[in-house]
C-alpha cells in the first residue's frame, strides 16, 4: 500500500466550517449554471416557436398591408430542408390588428400558422378559432370561449369576430409585442390571398443548435442557398436569424452567462481559501508528526502528498453534499415551479432551471482542481519545520 494513503487514512481533518463552505460553494455554482442554462433553453426555444429560429421575409414586408405575399413552396425549398440543422421550414401570416373590448383597445399581431389553435385545443369544428397570451387575456379580460373583436386597416377597414379557444404564456408577455395565433387559412382569407401565398417561411433549427454561431452559420447558408438557386420564378427573399430580430434579448442572455463566470470565480476563491485555513490549521495540530516524518526520511514532497489526500477527501465530501442539495433544489424547481419572476423583467414567470450535465460536470472539474491548486499554498509549510526541534519538544 502506497504509504501516504496509510498515513493519510489516519488523519483527520477537522475544519468543519471549510467542509461547509465547500457544499455551500458548490451548491451555489450548480444552481446558477443550472438557472442560466434553463433560462437560455426557456428564452431560445420559446423565441424559436414565437418566429422560428430563421426567417425568409421579402424585402419589403409590411405587417400591416396586404400586398406583397411570396410562395410558399419556392423552387429552391428542398435544398434549405436538407441542411442538417434544420428541423423544419414552416410558412406564416401576419397582420397587424386592433383589439377591442369595451373601452380598451390594444394593438397586435396576428399570426397564421399550419396548425390551427382551434385544432390543438381540440376544438377544431370552432370558425375563426385564435389562441391569446395571458397577459392580453388578463389586460382585455377575456378567457377561452369569449369572442375577441379585431379591426385590421388596409385599403378597406376589415372586422373579424374570433373566438377564443386557448391562452398561452408567452414569452414575449412582458413587453407590448403580443402574438395572436389563428389559423393560416383565416389570415390568408382575410388578406386575399391563394393557399400557397404566405408573409414569410420559418426555419425551425434543432435544439442543440440554437447557439449564436450555428444559427448565424446556418442563416448564412440560407442566404446562399437563396441567392444562388434562385429562379425567375421565385420572389427575393432575406434571410434572418432570430438574434438579429431580438439583439437585446441574447445580449441580456450573454450578461447571464458573464455572471455565471464571474460566480463560479468568486465561489471557488471562497471554497479554496476556507480551505487554506483549515489546512494550515491542520498542519499546526500536526507539527510533531510532520516532524516524525521527516526524522524517519519521508521527503517534504510525500508529506505534502499525505495532508493534500486528507484535504482532497474533503474537498470531494463537500462537493458531493453540494451538489446533491443543488440537484434536489434543481429537480424540485423543475418540477413545480415555485420560485415565480416577472415576466415584464424576466421575459419568463418562474426560475427555469435546466440539469446541463455536461456543464455541471465542467463546473465541479474546474473548481476542484483550483481549489487543490490553492491547497499548494500552506503545503510551504511542511519545509520550514525542523524535525529536531519538534522531536526534541516532545
Amino acid at each position: 500500500m502506497d504509504s501516504t494513503r496509510f498515513i493519510a487514512r489516519r488523519l483527520k481533518f477537522s475544519g468543519k466550517i471549510a467542509v461547509v463552505s465547500i457544499a455551500v460553494s458548490f451548491l451555489v455554482i450548480i444552481i446558477a449554471v443550472s438557472v442560466t442554462s434553463g433560462f437560455r433553453r426557456e428564452i431560445r426555444d420559446g423565441i424559436s416557436d414565437l418566429t422560428g429560429d430563421i426567417q425568409l421575409t421579402p424585402l419589403d414586408m409590411d405587417y400591416i398591408g396586404e400586398e406583397n405575399p411570396v410562395s410558399s413552396e419556392p423552387s429552391y425549398l428542398p435544398k434549405i430542408q436538407s441542411i442538417h440543422e434544420v428541423r423544419a421550414v414552416e410558412p406564416a401570416v401576419y397582420r397587424a390588428g386592433i383589439l377591442k373590448k369595451g373601452d380598451i383597445i390594444h394593438g397586435v399581431l396576428f399570426k397564421g400558422v399550419t396548425d390551427s389553435p382551434a385544432a390543438a385545443a381540440g376544438a377544431d369544428t370552432v370558425k375563426l378559432g385564435v389562441s391569446v397570451p395571458d397577459r392580453l387575456a388578463r389586460l382585455l379580460d377575456v378567457r377561452p370561449g369569449d369572442k375577441l373583436l379585431a379591426y385590421f386597416v388596409g385599403e378597406n377597414l376589415k372586422v373579424r369576430n374570433f373566438n377564443i379557444v386557448s391562452t398561452y404564456e408567452g414569452i414575449m408577455d412582458g413587453s407590448d409585442e403580443m402574438i395572436v395565433y389563428a389559423s393560416i387559412e383565416d389570415l390568408q382569407r382575410l388578406n386575399g390571398w391563394e393557399a400557397d401565398e404566405v408573409s414569410t417561411l420559418e426555419i425551425a433549427l434543432d435544439p442543440a443548435s440554437r447557439n449564436s454561431v450555428t444559427m448565424s452559420r446556418v442563416a448564412n447558408a440560407v442566404g446562399n442557398i437563396v441567392f444562388e438557386e434562385m429562379s425567375d420564378d421565385d420572389d427575393t427573399l432575406l434571410s434572418t436569424s432570430v438574434m438579429d430580430r431580438y439583439p437585446m434579448i441574447f445580449d441580456w442572455l450573454n450578461l447571464l452567462d458573464f455572471n455565471v463566470v464571474f460566480i463560479l470565480i468568486l465561489m471557488t476563491a471562497v471554497a479554496g481559501f476556507n480551505m487554506i485555513s483549515g489546512l494550515l490549521i491542520m498542519l499546526f495540530r500536526n507539527i510533531s508528526t510532520i516532524g516524525t516524518l521527516k526524522s524517519l526520511g519521508m521527503t517534504d514532497r510525500m508529506i505534502a502528498k499525505v495532508f493534500m489526500r486528507v484535504a482532497a477527501s474533503t474537498v470531494l465530501k463537500g462537493m458531493a453534499v453540494g451538489n446533491a442539495v443543488a440537484l434536489a433544489f434543481c429537480l424540485l424547481q423543475n418540477w413545480t415551479h415555485l420560485l415565480k419572476l416577472n415576466p415584464e423583467n424576466y421575459f419568463v414567470s418562474f426560475v427555469p432551471v435546466s440539469i446541463n450535465l455536461p456543464w455541471i460536470l465542467a463546473a465541479d472539474i474546474v473548481a476542484f482542481v483550483v481549489i487543490l491548486l490553492l491547497l499548494l499554498i500552506p503545503c510551504v509549510f511542511i519545509s520550514k519545520v525542523d524535525p529536531a526541534q519538534t522531536v526534541r519538544a516532545q
